[in-house]
């Protein structure tokens, strides 16, 4: 599940960075590096567990599939907090900046 749900948010973000026009100052590809990055580690994690497993790991328990999910959903909070934490560092639309001016 963890690789499906990184796969699933890394096309997600790759349409919206291709669809974007603004892709370079919302940093969109930032967050496709997270996402496919994310979804590569989980394919080499699948596959090493694969060939400890064999033909059960495709029969994950229920505990285990509810725990993929929750670690899946996880990483993709994370990633998502990293991009925005990065786009209020940089402000690419200077909005926290004029924030600031206007409240001092």
């Amino acid at each position: 599940m963890t690789l499906l749900i990184t796969v699933f948010a890394a096309v997600a973000a790759t349409a919206l960075w291709y669809g974007s026009d603004s892709r370079h100052q919302m940093k969109w590809g930032t967050l496709c590096w997270l996402f496919w990055g994310a979804s590569l580690m989980w394919l080499v994690d699948a596959i090493f567990e694969y060939r400890e497993l064999g033909a059960s790991f495709f029969v994950p328990d229920f505990e285990s599939l509810v725990n993929d999910t929750f670690l899946g959903l996880s990483v993709v909070a994370l990633a998502l907090v990293i991009w925005i934490v990065n786009l209020l560092i940089t402000d690419p639309k200077h909005v926290v900046r004029n924030e600031l001016i206007h409240k001092s």
